[in-house]
């Protein structure tokens, strides 16, 4: 996420929070295990060749489907420093990129057209604002259920025609309506209904990718009716005097896809939308752990709308109502979206999702927080098992949060009212999902240097982007990133395939040790291990050496680091999805020029008065190859 204050009307055009601290506790920095542990950093150095496991990957595809033989896995010419910024991409020459449906553009071809600004009922009907993760299900024959060894699904017209489901994680007023404050209720409506989910069928026709007419194509934006599910369904926390019906999704930002078929969309900085204009009001001791303020992020929605007015009585549960995965399935329209709250409420920022023992769902997660954790869910049976019984795999299941040893060793920490530490603090086991930051803090998990992405490599490793921490301020000679200005990658490798309460862990690479070179890159936050050994890292943030944000692609073996792709100035890359063959990626172009025509037209040519808009990028090699290649 970026910055962009507007002093002139105090108003923040951008969401900011997870630069913010709101971890009160003492747990042991993560900056005094580093400096114990870099002089075993290569703990971890074991093969990264790709086997035939039959884990899936979090592409859906099981990585028995790999493509062997590479001998160089980055093996395609580098966007060179020199050419890595301006007000339009730069890619590859090996490469190339199309638009796809940015910002205003109607899900279905015949929906309402692209205006500026926006009408409240439009917006509702069009692809949002804040493009961020993603994921592509391939489409089979009509008529049939999802089916991840059907290779009508994962081959052959799966590659050019499937539902890409899109997060929409935030936009300013300035940029969204054209003023700094809404001025009436529909002037909310069309800020709230830019931010949610934007799910769409897309096919390629000729070589080209477009939306589709399509009865499953659909926004979820904060006003579309959802529902709760696992142990915090029915909690007293979750409902309201009001007796409102559950409504929404906020602040999207990383993803997860399933191998049942279904998508994970991550609540994160939900907070900034809710506050009050009633100076009585004082924020709990929970709303001080989750960052809510009087103020929020400036939106104003509290002015208008009395749901997110914190001060209102009627609706003094509705902001737990917000901060978990949400669960999607693209393919069935009918179906509302669902809340799965055994994953607990934080800022979550992605949910990495791989097979571990006896067929387990497990999910991998950072809360994207200056000092907060990273997270593991485990599910209670497979998944097969569950869904053969009708029932989510992420309903029922165990939630941990990690500690960090000083001798490359790691403990899962059950997040558990069986705990007499939690029992203590806590009622019941919903209380504890819902404030689960709290619960973790209690368990003396380790506060990290602000967990995005999470990745799961196909030998098992698990990587997460910890995109930078300014305010860590504990320098040693063994850890010089204090303060933690550009981020690092961290892996480790749990034990039990994924289950096992123990792990091990090392630093994968430091930013800032690539400045100054042509592999260049800040602030790591998207992440994407491919089945081949490689590891897609995007940006978001301040880059070095004259560079806007980019995505680079690494192997993993070698460290050898190559830039694929630059964005526009102002922008953030995020979001990756790929075809079952690996030939076609999606990734997203966020906040172009932050919303300033002096800085960027993109996606239109440069012109210095056109609005720039959001937009999905689709990357080909021009020969065919498989992306990275």
């Amino acid at each position: 996420m970026t910055k962009k204050d507007n002093p002139a009307e105090n108003v923040i055009e951008f969401d900011v929070s997870d630069n913010e601290v709101c971890n009160p506790s003492e747990n042991r920095p993560f900056s005094d295990v580093l400096a114990k542990k870099m002089s075993r950093r290569n703990v971890m150095s074991g093969s990264l060749a790709v086997a035939a496991t039959g884990f899936m990957t979090t592409s859906g595809v099981s990585e028995a489907f790999a493509y062997p033989g590479f001998n160089n896995l980055v093996d395609f010419t580098p966007v060179s420093v020199a050419d890595g910024n301006g007000p339009m991409p730069t890619i590859s020459e090996d490469y190339e990129y199309q638009v796809l449906i940015p910002w205003g553009e109607p899900i279905v071809p015949e929906g309402p057209s692209y205006q500026y600004p926006p009408s409240a009922e439009n917006q509702a009907n069009q692809i949002g604002i804040g493009h961020d993760g993603m994921s592509y299900f391939p489409m089979g024959p009509r008529g049939r259920e999802f089916d991840q060894n059907d290779f009508s699904f994962v081959f052959g017209r799966g590659n050019r025609h499937g539902m890409l489901v899109v997060n929409h994680e935030f936009g300013g007023n300035t940029h969204v309506l054209g003023k700094a404050f809404p001025e009436s209720l529909d002037d909310v409506r069309a800020s709230q209904h830019a931010h949610g989910v934007s799910v769409v069928e897309i096919k390629r026709r000729s070589g080209t990718w477009e939306t589709v007419s399509s009865n499953n194509a659909r926004r979820i934006h904060v006003n579309t009716p959802v529902q709760f599910s696992g142990p915090a369904a029915n909690s007293e926390l979750l409902k309201n005097l009001a007796n409102n019906a559950p409504q929404g999704t906020v602040n999207n930002c990383g993803n997860g896809q399933t191998p049942w078929g279904t998508y994970l969309t991550c609540e994160e900085n939900f907070n900034g939308y809710f506050g009050t204009n009633n100076e009585s009001w004082i924020a709990t001791e929970e709303q001080n752990r989750y960052g809510i303020s009087s103020t929020g992020f400036g939106y104003g929605w509290h002015v208008f709308d009395e749901r997110f007015d914190m001060a209102n009585a009627n609706y003094i549960n509705e902001i737990n109502r917000f901060g978990w995965i949400v669960e999607i399935d693209p393919y069935d329209a009918t179906k509302k979206a669902t809340k799965q709250t055994a994953l607990g409420r934080f800022k979550h920022e992605g949910a990495a999702v791989t097979e571990g023992k006896d067929g387990k769902a497990v999910v991998y997660m950072g809360d994207d927080q200056r000092f907060d954790y990273i997270y593991r869910f485990v599910s209670k049976e497979s998944w097969r098992a569950m869904r053969a019984s009708g029932r989510s795999p992420l309903e029922e299941g165990d939630l941990y949060v990690a500690r960090f040893n000083d001798d490359g060793t790691g403990t899962w920490l059950k997040l558990s009212i069986d705990n007499p530490i939690l029992a203590e603090r806590f009622n019941d086991q919903a209380e504890i999902l819902v404030y689960a930051r709290i619960a973790a803090d209690l368990l003396g998990a380790t506060p990290m240097d602000r967990p995005e992405w999470t990745t799961v490599a196909p030998n098992g490793d698990v990587y997460c982007t910890l995109t930078n921490n300014s305010q860590r301020s504990e320098p040693n000679a063994a850890n010089p990133l204090a303060p933690n200005s550009d981020g690092h990658i961290i892996r480790w490798r749990d034990t039990e395939f994924f289950t096992g309460e123990d792990f091990t862990w090392d630093i994968f690479v430091f930013a800032q040790d690539t400045h100054g070179t042509e592999e260049s890159f800040s602030d790591p936050d998207g992440l994407w291990a491919d089945p081949f050994g490689r590891l897609f890292i995007q940006t978001d943030g301040g880059q070095k050496d004259g560079l806007n944000n980019q995505m680079v692609v690494c192997d993993i073996e070698k460290k050898e680091f190559k830039r694929l792709i630059t964005g526009v100035t102002g922008d953030e890359i995020t979001g990756i999805a790929v075809t079952p063959d690996q030939r076609t990626m999606f990734i997203n172009v966020q906040h172009p020029g932050n919303g300033d025509p002096s800085l960027t037209n993109f996606p239109a040519l440069p012109d210095g008065q056109t609005i720039p808009r959001d937009c999905t990028l689709v990357i080909t090699h021009k020969k065919g190859k498989v992306i990275g290649s």
